[in-house]
């Protein structure tokens, strides 16, 4: 019998989703490929190690010099220190993520920009935390003076904010508007704060 509009779209459909699965198939580097899949494992765990290892190399060495370049950046731009260091730090620090979501999300299937909006997500609510903990701790083992409740406020305000849209099931455009508005928000935030006399 003659094929219908319908059975061709479906048919087209399907072949769509065969397509998106195998995009989603594990990506494993092309040295490793001959491998027998244990060895294939082991191997991609010590390059994986490695590289966190050269990473964090990497942090060490460039962190105190960064802290540096932005303070000294404020100074000349006359601008507070934590406000170049709110904008500019993240973008240095998130780089990673921001690439890799990016890449995630060039494949254009439901399951990557999954995968791009939950690494995006959690690593700026687990930045977030890890840093506010880590500046907690600062303060109460060197016994600093704490002028830093407006900062503080912020951060959790915006991660509230972020954690109360994504726990949804389906993140819209508009809830990626917004939470793109959170970061600049938040900004605003700390400066009213400040300007009505919270530390």
């Amino acid at each position: 019998g003659a094929t219908t509009a319908a059975e061709v779209e479906v048919s087209k459909t399907q072949e769509d989703d065969d397509e998106g699965e195998e995009e989603e198939e594990e990506e494993i580097p092309e040295d490793l490929t001959d491998l027998p899949p244990a060895e294939q494992q082991k191997r991609i765990i010590m390059r994986s190690l490695w590289l966190m290892g050269i990473g964090t190399l990497f942090v060490l060495i460039f962190s105190d010099p960064m802290v540096d370049v932005l303070s000294e950046l404020g100074d000349r731009i006359n601008v507070s220190p934590f406000y170049v260091s709110f904008v500019l730090a993240p973008v240095a620090s998130n780089a990673s993520e921001l690439i890799a979501s990016y890449n995630y999300a060039l494949k254009k299937t439901s399951a990557s920009m999954d995968i791009s909006l939950s690494a995006l997500a959690g690593a700026a609510c687990m930045n977030n935390t890890f840093v506010l903990f880590i500046f907690l701790l600062l303060i109460y083992v060197q016994e600093l003076e704490w002028t830093f409740s407006a900062e503080t406020i912020a951060i959790l305000l915006s991660e509230l904010g972020v954690g109360l849209l994504i726990m949804g099931k389906k993140l819209t455009l508009l809830g990626g508007l917004v939470i793109l508005c959170i970061y600049p928000l938040s900004l605003i935030i700390v400066g009213t704060l400040e300007a009505v006399g919270l530390d």
